[in-house]
């Protein structure tokens, strides 16, 4: 596709509006690239739009209009425009929006040249105000990044002549700035840790890899606490040195701060950052950087694999398992996968690291497709934690009561000794359900099917499905009787009111991520924790997430059950990681941890396996079961999602889509449904779920266009379709 296209020659134009093709514009005055980011008219409007290749033509040219101007970009190369056709065609999403996802840069089309920045200054305010202090609270949350004068008021919630003002009390400093600087330059050959043997040959494998210069895909199993990051730190030397980019995908924006730490202290100098926690301003720079070679290394959440690196050299996966990288709105995909893909595209290599790896990448090992290195001890002193199950069924415990007496004497035993223990339950909020005694009414969100989740600390009523909130009532919304509103089962806000009247006198720490109203804020918390200013932490799976609290001795398991419950067919796999994940936060120091796992199942095949720790078994049973059963990884799985304001409607389509399925059994794939979705409505519109299921080797994402190609839907109902679905709500 490379090539230069003179003035008024035909173009095609892929434009990031909604339609289903690229339009023919003419070249403007003095030509453009193929790959040229540019700005056209389309009717009124001026848009957003890339060259894609030569126009069609077949029409009069007189009548075509010209591309308004070339962006001032580095063109998209010819391997990022593979990587969004594959991309789009394996997904069954629009080229349209997966350009989309590629351009999520502000102010693309404004001109280099100066602006003028704020950052926290050295004075200190005459009078504080409530609106003086959100600012500041902003500045220092953000660690030092500058904002444009709108961001920063808009961030604060306050009037520009607030910044104004502390910038003449010197507390906030005003500098004119050169848009879009490259990044400091990272220097490979600094020093890095000593590395085990483990780790020395783990790195060593990782470096010739990536010396081939070809693409490679690995999967880094270690244990929790055997120092991964390190080793992969070195691969990222070894690309650096070569001249080429990397990137590392993080699970959680809350691991940001603590992992560019690491970057800063292993290569002189800060990488550039890709995520919702950095400012629109510094989006835009890592964007432009990336595309000129200013910035050598990317550490983002899962859309920074759409970033145009300009020569990409490695990707990093980091907690691989981890679900959060499948995007599950939008455009569907798992960004695991498709890091997978990019690299193939542009002959890079792939690390996939987690200590529990998911059952795809571990069957792709077994297939020979990737390479598998071990970390098998953990770095230093520390061992694994020994683990075992209390059997709930023999415990006596009160009803509202959810920490054992076994559990509760082990949590009085480290806080005695000094040491912290983890209270681990997998539920944000107080409790997940709040209930009428008089009338058996469970009070449930306006616009979904989903029970409200009290969020005590916040006073309110919370739906998890749409964000939807109300106050807390004080009467019954059915019945209206009053006092008889009680909350059932636990969550972390109430695992912590328990703990607290169990232990008066330790200090408690709740670790959720509604609680914090930044990643900066929660960084701040998680270093007092480790730091040793908290001696119980109630946590959600944001703790399982790397992190390192060197005091931890003890991890209690609150419902090691919970996750077995429902139908998802990777129940068992999600609880053996997030069990296992928690329970690797244990003893991570000197001091021998252990772990304790309250369970009503202790005969479970999944909680045995846990306590066990013979990984190896647990994945070959799995996948036995899969195979038999002709699931992912081993077969194909796609889901169909239907929604409507009008539940009849939906249901008619539904219907008429599953009578005429001809070109899925074509393919002999299985389809199932219509049925209502586990969460029948959300945000107003009803759902309807169909499930296909088909052999590995057969062209489903075909089948299905040609299946969906056959029905003119009302605009009032919207279609998705998930490849590779991973929760099945």
């Amino acid at each position: 596709m490379q090539g230069f296209f003179d003035e008024g020659t035909l173009v095609a134009v892929l434009t990031t509006q909604p339609l289903d093709r690229c339009l023919d514009y003419k070249a403007p005055e003095g030509g453009c690239m193929a790959g040229a980011f540019v700005e056209v008219p389309l009717g009124p409007r001026k848009v957003l739009g890339v060259v894609w290749g030569p126009g069609e033509g077949g029409y009069d040219l007189a009548k075509v209009r010209s591309i308004i101007r070339v962006l001032d970009a580095a063109p998209m190369r010819d391997e990022m425009q593979q990587f969004l056709r594959r991309a789009a065609d394996y997904t069954l999403t629009p080229l349209s929006a997966m350009l989309r996802l590629a351009t999520r840069s502000p102010g693309l089309g404004d001109p280099p040249g100066m602006r003028t920045v704020y950052r926290l200054g050295t004075g200190e305010p005459d009078r504080m105000t409530e609106a003086r202090a959100k600012v500041l609270e902003v500045l220092r949350d953000y660690g030092g990044l500058s904002f444009t004068l709108r961001e920063l008021a808009e961030s604060a919630g306050v009037t520009p002549s607030v910044v104004k003002g502390l910038v003449k009390q010197g507390a906030v400093q005003e500098e004119a700035s050169p848009r879009d600087l490259p990044y400091p330059r990272l220097d490979p050959d600094l020093p890095g840790h000593d590395l085990t043997p483990d780790q020395a040959a783990g790195a060593a494998s990782l470096q010739a890899a990536i010396e081939t210069g070809e693409y490679g895909t690995t999967m880094l199993r270690g244990v929790t606490g055997s120092g991964k990051t390190e080793v992969y730190l070195e691969a990222v030397a070894a690309c650096l040195a070569r001249g080429r980019q990397a990137l590392v995908l993080l699970p959680e924006i809350a691991l940001t701060s603590e992992f560019l730490t690491r970057v800063q202290g292993r290569f002189g100098a800060g990488a550039a950052e890709w995520h919702s926690g950095v400012t629109m301003t510094e989006r835009r720079r890592c964007w432009r950087m990336v595309g000129e070679g200013g910035a050598q290394l990317v550490v983002g959440a899962r859309s920074a694999l759409f970033l145009p690196f300009r020569d990409l050299g490695l990707i990093v996966v980091d907690e691989e398992h981890d679900t959060s990288y499948k995007q599950e709105d939008g455009v569907l995909y798992n960004a695991r996968d498709m890091a997978v893909l990019r690299a193939s595209l542009c002959s890079a290599q792939v690390v996939l690291a987690s200590a529990t790896p998911s059952l795809e990448t571990w069957a792709n090992v077994q297939a020979g497709k990737y390479r598998r290195l071990e970390l098998t001890s953990r770095f230093g002193a520390a061992v694994m934690p020994e683990m075992c199950a209390i059997d709930m069924r023999a415990e006596d415990l009160p009803g509202g009561k959810w920490i054992s007496p076994r559990l509760a004497r082990a949590v009085a035993q480290r806080v005695d000794r000094g040491e912290q223990a983890l209270l681990f339950i997998n539920r944000r909020g107080y409790a997940p359900i709040t209930l009428c005694r008089a009338c058996g009414h469970q009070i449930g969100c306006d616009h979904c099917d989903a029970r409200m989740v009290e969020h005590r600390f916040q006073k309110r009523l919370v739906c998890h499905q749409c964000g939807e909130t109300k106050p807390m009532p004080e009467k019954c919304p059915s019945c209206e009787a009053e006092d008889r509103l009680s909350p059932v089962g636990p969550g972390v806000e109430r695992l912590a009111e328990e703990a607290t009247a169990l232990f008066p006198e330790a200090r408690i720490a709740v670790l959720s991520s509604d609680l914090y109203g930044s990643a900066r804020a929660l960084k701040a918390h998680i270093e007092s924790i480790a730091a040793g200013e908290a001696d119980i932490i109630i946590g959600t799976q944001l703790v399982a997430k790397g992190h390192n609290f060197p005091l931890l001795t003890l991890v209690g398991v609150i419902d090691a059950d919970l996750g077995l419950q429902g139908s998802d067919l990777r129940a068992a796999e999600r609880t053996f990681q997030l069990m296992r994940q928690v329970a690797g936060r244990a003893g991570r120091a000197d001091k021998p941890g252990s772990a304790m796992l309250q369970t009503y199942q202790p005969e479970h095949p999944v909680i045995r396996a846990i306590l066990a720790g013979d990984e190896e078994q647990f994945w070959s049973a799995e996948a036995q079961e899969r195979r038999a059963a002709g699931v992912p990884p081993y077969g194909r799985m796609a889901g169909i999602i239907l929604s409507s304001p009008n539940v009849q409607e939906v249901f008619e389509v539904a219907t008429d889509m599953a009578r005429r399925d001809g070109p899925l059994r074509a393919i002999n794939a299985q389809l199932f449904g219509p049925a209502p979705a586990p969460i029948a409505r959300i945000r107003g519109r009803h759902r309807v779920r169909l499930l296909v299921k088909a052999d590995k080797a057969v062209p489903l994402q075909g089948a299905l266009s040609k299946w969906v190609a056959q029905f003119r839907l009302p605009a009032s109902l919207r279609l998705s379709i998930d490849i590779d679905p991973q929760s099945f709500y």
